[in-house]
């Protein structure tokens, strides 16, 4: 599976990812994390203009799709019920979906991920058990709670990839 930058171009595919992503996370317990709207299309159109979006591809169709940025994340600033492994620099994954074309999705992301940063982070809703065991079987390490943008908890994790 193939990582690139997101274009302009890909939108229309990436919104019907993301509304496959929210059709999946309903069936399978979690309908609340992305409700029926997340991400909006102007978050996603930021994303791409700061160039932190990211596709995945598989035989020429776009499978899957994520943010990943470097630095400190906003919502990482306070963390209850646990601490970060470590404080070393890190990169954060957010928005991943996946269209439900191809298996491996967020194997690439996390691999393509690990070549950028000597820690990794995510977060994700208590209800969404796919993510969590996605995280966990990758090697990602519950950390504890933090808060989302708009103040919904989220289980935090780290993965620390390489000494920094």
């Amino acid at each position: 599976m193939e990582v690139r930058k997101t274009t302009p171009q890909d939108l229309p595919r990436i919104l019907e990812i993301y509304g496959h992503a929210r059709e999946q996370m309903r069936r399978t317990g979690n309908p609340t994390q992305w409700g029926d709207s997340y991400p909006a299309r102007e978050t996603l159109e930021d994303d791409i203009q700061r160039g932190v979006s990211y596709v995945l591809e598989e035989g020429g169709d776009l499978a899957g799709v994520f943010m990943f940025t470097l630095g400190d994340d906003p919502t990482y600033q306070l963390i209850e019920e646990g601490a970060w492994l470590n404080h070393g620099p890190y990169g954060t994954i957010h928005r991943l979906a996946s269209g439900g074309t191809a298996p491996g999705v967020f194997r690439a992301c996390a691999r393509f991920c690990e070549t950028l940063a000597p820690n990794l982070r995510a977060d994700t809703h208590a209800d969404n058990l796919i993510m969590q065991h996605l995280l966990e079987s990758w090697g990602f390490r519950r950390c504890g709670r933090i808060y989302a943008e708009d103040g919904t908890p989220r289980i935090a994790y780290l993965k620390p990839v390489r000494p920094y």
